[in-house]
């Protein structure tokens, strides 16, 4: 597995800001955080965003400390919602069409 597959989570590909948050040191607040690593390009599949962005609305809350880096992903992710899931509407379990009855039948 390439590094790039391993830093991609639930559809954010995080680059080698993953490690820096990993190797961070916690507690730490939103603006410490956004003014170390804020201009770092997170891709997700609607387009890239910064970390500085994402984690705005966190920054205005002052106080608020992440005790890991489990959170800070956790955050992103909070924040960054249906942008991160791709196609929306879309499966991959094939189609689905409603058979006789009204029940749903997959091909």
């Amino acid at each position: 597995m390439s590094d790039e597959e391993d830093s991609r989570e639930q559809g954010i590909e995080f680059g080698d800001l993953e490690e820096k948050l990993d190797d961070h040191e916690y507690p730490a607040t939103a603006e410490e955080l956004v003014d170390e690593y804020g201009d770092h390009e997170l891709e997700l599949p609607s387009g890239a965003r910064t970390f500085g962005e994402i984690l705005e609305p966190y920054q205005e809350e002052s106080g608020e400390e992440f005790e890991r880096a489990e959170e800070v992903r956790q955050a992103v992710f909070n924040m960054v919602g249906s942008e991160a899931v791709g196609r929306e509407g879309y499966s991959d379990r094939g189609l689905e069409t409603e058979g006789e009855g009204g029940e749903n039948e997959s091909f």
